[in-house]
């Protein structure tokens, strides 16, 4: 299984990427739940650990919040990894949005 790694900085408050966070995983399971299945996610301190299944497959990943960037940790079971660099631009732009100031 390939990691992905992606790096997206910021310069809002923690809590501020914590709620946004949060806001954005209801609206996940809201518009993705039929698609891909149960969302799984929980805080551990400052890291986000989720899980989901999506097209048959088991994503696994954390989503940690460094001093100043946000660091996603994504395993891509098999065939995913083909799609890694859509992936990574994908999370670099959500994610990028989702801690814009």
């Amino acid at each position: 299984m390939k990691t992905l790694e992606v790096r997206v900085p910021y310069q809002i408050s923690r809590e501020e990427i914590r709620r946004r966070m949060d806001e954005a995983l209801v609206k996940a399971r809201n518009e993705y739940g039929s698609q891909v299945g149960p969302i799984n996610a929980a805080w551990e301190g400052d890291i986000l650990k989720v899980a989901l299944s999506a097209m048959g497959m088991s994503f696994n990943g954390t989503i940690e919040i460094e001093d100043k960037d946000v660091l996603v940790k994504l395993g891509l079971p098999g065939m995913a990894s083909f799609f890694s660099g859509k992936i990574k631009a994908g999370i670099e732009e959500q994610l990028g949005s989702l801690v814009s100031g």
